[in-house]
């Protein structure tokens, strides 16, 4: 209580109605305004909850800002300092529990300030979650401790140069190195540049005019998909498991990758690790030496560095002149549309790979993306949204919890509250922290959701139907799953709403709602069956076990004359 008397007084205050959506919230807006693309950006964000349930509540946040490498300020109360269970107790305050011991391990710092720290001391802790590869930091403050009064001297004045200090840690970049990185490049017959989340967005968009001049392929992760602009003629894509097709094949057939600023998980390789690009060489470099210590995937040279000074660098250099590559990139991509025919959509529905394609067509440069974070609404807006260069994309992948959409997006839009906030999302997800509509409603804010309904759990429903003969439980209305009235949801907390229908791109009320400030509802209408490929398809073996396939071999397959041109250069074995 003392925390928020002080922070009312002097900080913009924000309440939210659970506490996970304080800890994403925060975590949204701060890479929104690290982006450096706001256009009237506020300042940083930090989240504040009350003791034992405030934090168990938030651990979700913590999480997921930890495995996004993401700095996350997290401030928590406590029982009296006299009050705290000594060990072996469950507890002895009101409400406590060890907050300490559950978020350490999704944080950098966590710490029970027992008593106040002198100003320098406090800097320390917070700013070890900016320093190296960033995360999250817990700070919890004993009810007395709160109450006391600090010397004057102790709260003189921040050094504001210290705030955006560079980590005099990070590892020297060996300059000859990368002249014979930059060497083997132009020496590569199939080199690809693969641009991840450790690159910041604002390295990105002073070198956009660097990249777009290079002789070879530049491809983007998930985390780093707002890097680089879907514009640019050497743009080919997101190469990940659920990756559009064209940009898998591509990757899959280059003699030598270059990663920079990505930690090349699972989802980045594909389960089948061992059938990362099989044909060439995988360079990766990264800030955390355990990234790059992993037995997956194998790596032909590891570089411990920050993403941001060494593409700087690489980029000094000359990379050279791939035409012959860069024309069959261009081939391969112009013959496997994002859309394909194979997916089912019956009549009266909407094909939601169509209607995001053209919801990218509709955004404008400025706007910030936020594709909620799991589930079918998030694996179609990776897939297919087209993102231009300026934009902001900001997801949580990592740990993929349901719910994080709506949340982020209200982070993302207070930061930049002048410009539109697009949120994709699924009724599932949606249905998560669908209290925080009334967040967006009393602050009015510049937000357009764009909620995908099928009825339920889309990518569950999926799995269920393809490895287990359609037995559902849990991922639909009729087979347990209740869900609102979308419209008299929107309308009992004064928000527009408006059912997308053919053409309705064209429609006045979409207009109206899509053009002008503040928040609006649209229903993206889904037919429960609606398929969603091409993707990695895995088979039960024969001890019950998943197996998967390689990035290249999605489904369905392809016709024969077809396959044999896109996968030129995948040998007959691997493909």
């Amino acid at each position: 209580m003392h925390l928020l008397n002080s922070a009312r007084q002097t900080m913009t205050c924000v309440p939210v109605v659970h506490e996970v959506a304080a800890v994403v919230a925060a975590e949204y807006h701060n890479a929104t305004v690290s982006s450096g693309k706001a256009a009237k950006p506020r300042g940083r964000a930090i989240a504040l909850v009350t003791a034992g349930p405030g934090l168990t509540n938030a651990l979700t946040g913590l999480a997921g800002a930890w495995l996004e490498s993401r700095e996350l300020l997290l401030l928590g109360g406590q029982a009296k300092v006299a009050d705290l269970a000594s060990s072996g107790l469950r507890q002895l305050g009101i409400q406590e529990v060890n907050g300490v011991a559950m978020a350490a391990p999704v944080c950098k710092r966590s710490l029970c300030l027992r008593e106040p720290l002198e100003q320098q001391a406090f800097f320390a802790e917070v700013s070890s979650g900016w320093q190296a590869r960033p995360g999250p930091v817990f700070l919890e403050f004993p009810l007395d401790v709160q109450a006391l009064q600090v010397p004057e001297a102790w709260v003189a004045g921040i050094d504001e140069a210290n705030i955006n200090k560079a980590d005099d840690a990070a590892p020297v970049i060996d300059s000859d190195m990368v002249h014979s990185l930059a060497a083997s490049i132009a020496a590569a017959e199939r080199p690809v540049l693969l641009l991840g989340g450790g690159i910041s967005s604002v390295t990105a968009q002073q070198l956009e005019p660097q990249l777009a001049s290079l002789g070879l392929p530049v491809m983007t992760t998930w985390n780093g998909a707002d890097r680089y602009g879907a514009e640019h003629s050497n743009y080919f894509g997101r190469p990940n498991t659920w990756g559009q097709r064209y940009s898998n094949l591509l990757i899959q057939q280059s003699d030598f990758l270059v990663a920079i600023g990505s930690r090349l998980g699972l989802q980045q390789t594909g389960f089948n690790w061992q059938e990362f690009v099989p044909v060439g060489k995988v360079i990766q470099v990264d800030i955390d030496p355990a990234e790059l210590a992993k037995p997956n995937p194998k790596l032909d040279l590891a570089i411990e560095a920050n993403a941001n000074d060494f593409i700087q660098q690489l980029l000094s250099f000359d990379l050279g002149s791939h035409p012959d590559w860069l024309a069959y990139c261009s081939d391969v991509k112009t013959r496997l549309p994002i859309s394909e025919a194979c997916n089912i959509t019956p009549v009266g529905y909407l094909n939601p790979f169509e209607m995001v394609i053209k919801l990218s067509m509709l955004c404008n440069a400025s706007d910030h993306i936020v594709p909620c974070s799991s589930g079918g609404a998030f694996t179609v807006m990776m897939q297919a949204f087209e993102l231009q260069q300026g934009q902001t994309m900001i997801t949580d992948k990592g740990l993929a919890s349901m719910g994080y959409g709506l949340s982020g997006a209200i982070g993302t839009s207070i930061a930049d509250p002048d410009v539109r906030t697009v949120l994709v999302e699924g009724d599932g997800g949606f249905t998560q922290n669908l209290q925080e509509l009334a967040t967006v409603a009393v602050n009015n804010l510049n937000l357009k959701m764009f909620l995908f309904c099928n009825n339920g759990y889309a990518s569950i429903r999926m799995t269920q139907k393809n490895y287990f003969d359609g037995a559902y439980m849990g991922c639909d209305v009729s087979s347990g799953l209740g869900f609102p009235d979308w419209s008299k949801l929107a309308e009992a907390y004064g928000i527009d709403c408006f059912e997308l229908g053919e053409a309705w791109w064209d429609a006045e009320r979409f207009d109206h709602l899509w053009n002008h400030q503040g928040p609006a509802l649209f229903l993206v209408p889904l037919h429960p069956e609606q398929t969603y490929s091409p993707k990695i398809a895995s088979r039960i073996s024969a001890n019950g076990g998943m197996e998967s396939n390689p990035l290249h071999r999605m489904s369905p397959d392809l016709d024969q004359e077809l396959e044999d041109f896109v996968t030129r250069f995948i040998p007959k074995k691997a493909s």
